[in-house]
């Protein structure tokens, strides 16, 4: 069956069954979600994907942020250019550019839902020659009121827009937990396999900025024709993930009495202090793959072991245990915060390419001279931090939560990590302002990889010191004027960054990041005009460039059709202004710095009708429309952004 036919299939058999779901008027919603944050698996409200409003935009790769240096496609590599979202470098570096896309602990999300849950999502976009889709489903029910089960899976199938780009990426995740009055439970276990097309970018950027320049006067250009630096090569990550968090609570009961029979009538417990026992195995493996064998002797400055193509390959896992012991807060009248003490212990294996300088040098010659490291094939880390925990998540004045971890044995010795951050709501105008103030101070380790690695192309042998990082801020949440802001600045010391050779580097000195976002939302009647600004700035352009300015503008109207069909219909836009992007390097999946190119100082346009028919949310836009009058632009240098493209998707919540 065609691919084509089987999108239709699929499109079909959603639709009907939404309409009988639909027709019973059931009520599906959970009951309430939550996430769970580390080291102790603390509980944090949070919502579940029904929304309407932009429900569009997770079929736009550049919509993943105000400023995102994206390869292109959807599914594929990407960077957060507003600094103070970006997440922080893990150990296993290649998985960091598809952060979006990676199920993690902190996007996982438990559910609690008084009938089984059911979303299944499907949106599409393009012809037979760019077409993209995904495909996602989520389902959680409960075996009763202390029990839940749950699994979810996300596929991402993309051909797009240009040569050499397409994209497949699966990830699954099975998930569940246990609330009962002595022993709580959390669990799930991801996986997830990637396998990315690498281009290496397009050889020339005039085909998309003066395409009549570079083809001799036509204007036209066939985008699967523009010829790329990479013609045979591929990136690919594996990974999985186990992840349970036992507690178990001593406390009381405390019985309730009829006032008039002075019979106990039911019974609550109330805990008092918690064991905790979290375990956290994870996975990784990746690879890179190049049979072009000109291009990938040609493309990269250096070739190391094989002249003959690339097959490089790096493995990375770790065994996490912590054990922890809590009192917990509001037992009784006194106990206004929760108080928790833990000791972590952690286990990593790192394997690389197998050590063959000495043979591999003796080759034509025409091999790059071998830097003389001493890199070895398999290396183990054994880690020791201890840690401390003060929370205040009850309450309607002041909520806190600040948590110390201190290395003690390994790499991490003398490293420090503290944050924590204190909200407060006072009145004004009948109405409930929030503010919110946060703050870090980290002095950690650099990962393994980024001071030792080995591949084909790329070989560092590194000895940087701890990376230093103090960030203070402030969040203010008006709801009468709809207006929410964010203040922050941060200072980094011996920032670690990849140069413009695609190296790891140390930069010695210090860097300081000012960020200040605002969000205003304005409403007359159906009009609705949202619009988020964030302004930031660093010290050092050279080795930590940012857009000064990111712009998301949403203007729709909203309004209701013969009382059932809720319609959003409108314009969005995203902007950030021209600055050095970073480029892409894809042997290493790595973002770094370059000063050739400038990047920015273009609209992205999205016109699009949001659709939700009581438990069904469907959507059809134009992605990109404006480049029909306008042309094309760049993301990151010369990987063009998502040319103009049709896309349409559909989610509805089932009734089981």
């Amino acid at each position: 069956m065609k691919s084509t036919h089987l999108h239709c299939l699929i499109i079909l058999i959603i639709s009907i069954v939404s309409s009988s779901a639909s027709a019973k008027d059931v009520v599906v919603e959970p009951s309430y979600a939550w996430t769970i944050s580390e080291p102790l698996g603390l509980r944090y409200t949070s919502t579940i994907d029904t929304l309407q409003y932009n429900y569009f935009q997770q079929a736009i790769p550049s919509m993943v942020s105000k400023a995102y240096a994206t390869t292109g496609n959807l599914g594929a590599e990407g960077q957060d250019q507003i600094f103070f979202d970006r997440p922080a470098m893990s150990e296993f570096f290649f998985e960091d550019a598809l952060s979006a896309w990676i199920p993690s602990i902190k996007t996982q999300k438990y559910y609690n839902t008084r009938i089984p849950m059911t979303i299944l999502s499907y949106n599409t976009g393009g012809t037979s020659e760019n077409t993209q889709d995904r495909l996602s489903a989520v389902f959680s029910g409960n075996v009763n009121k202390a029990i839940e089960i749950g699994a979810a899976m996300d596929y991402i199938y993309s051909k797009g827009t240009y040569n050499e780009q397409s994209t497949s990426d699966f990830t699954w995740r099975v998930f569940g937990s246990y609330t009962g009055d002595r022993y709580e439970l959390q669990a799930f276990f991801n996986s997830y396999n990637f396998l990315n097309k690498e281009s290496g970018g397009i050889t020339d950027d005039r085909y998309i900025t003066d395409p009549a320049e570079v083809q001799g006067g036509t204007t036209t250009v066939n985008n699967k024709t523009i010829p790329t630096n990479l013609n045979n090569a591929h990136s690919r990550i594996y990974g999985t993930e186990l992840y349970l968090n036992h507690r178990y609570k001593i406390g009381f009961y405390e019985n309730h009495r009829d006032p008039e029979t002075d019979t106990i009538v039911s019974r609550t417990y109330i805990p008092v202090t918690s064991f905790i026992w979290t375990t956290n195995y994870k996975s990784n493996r990746h690879l890179f793959l190049n049979s072009g064998i000109e291009n990938d002797t040609t493309f990269f400055d250096n070739t190391y072991f094989s002249l003959q193509g690339t097959n490089d390959e790096t493995s990375y896992w770790k065994l996490a245990n912590t054990l922890g012991v809590s009192m917990l807060e509001g037992f009784n009248k006194y106990a206004k915060f929760g108080l928790a003490a833990y000791v972590t212990h952690e286990f990593r294996k790192y394997t690389q390419l197998t050590d063959t300088i000495e043979s591999s040098s003796a080759e034509s010659g025409r091999l790059t001279t071998l830097p003389q490291y001493s890199i070895p094939h398999t290396y183990t880390e054994n880690l020791i931090w201890v840690g401390g925990q003060l929370t205040k998540q009850q309450g309607s004045i002041i909520t806190y939560n600040a948590t110390a971890q201190f290395g003690l044995v390994g790499s991490v010795a003398g490293d420090i990590d503290i944050s924590g951050d204190i909200s407060t709501k006072f009145k004004l105008k009948n109405d409930s302002v929030k503010i919110t103030g946060y703050g870090y101070f980290k002095n950690k380790a650099v990962p393994y990889l980024i001071n030792n690695y080995i591949s084909n192309h790329f070989i560092w042998q590194n000895d940087f010191g701890k990376e230093r990082r103090v960030r203070v801020g402030g969040m203010l949440d008006f709801p009468l004027t709809r207006t929410k802001a964010n203040v922050g600045v941060e200072n980094i010391q011996n920032y670690i960054y990849f140069n413009n050779s695609g190296l790891p580097t140390q930069d010695g000195g210090n860097v300081q990041i000012f960020s200040a976002t605002i969000d205003q939302n304005f409403k007359f009647g159906i009009f609705n005009w949202n619009n988020s600004l964030t302004y930031q700035t660093s010290t050092n352009e050279s080795i930590l460039p940012l857009p000064k300015f990111a712009i998301y503008s949403n203007m729709f109207l909203q309004f209701t059709i013969a009382r059932v069909l809720h319609v959003q219909f409108g314009v969005d836009c995203n902007y950030y202004t021209k600055y050095h992007a970073p480029a892409y390097n894809p042997a290493t999946m790595t973002f770094h710095t370059q000063q050739e190119v400038e990047c920015g100082n273009f609209p992205f346009m999205n016109v699009y009708a949001n659709m939700k028919l009581k438990k069904t949310r469907f959507f059809v836009m134009m992605s990109h429309f404006n480049e029909s009058f306008m042309g094309g632009n760049f993301a990151i240098p010369h990987y063009p952004l998502n040319g103009m493209k049709f896309q349409m998707g559909l989610s509805v919540d089932f009734a089981n």
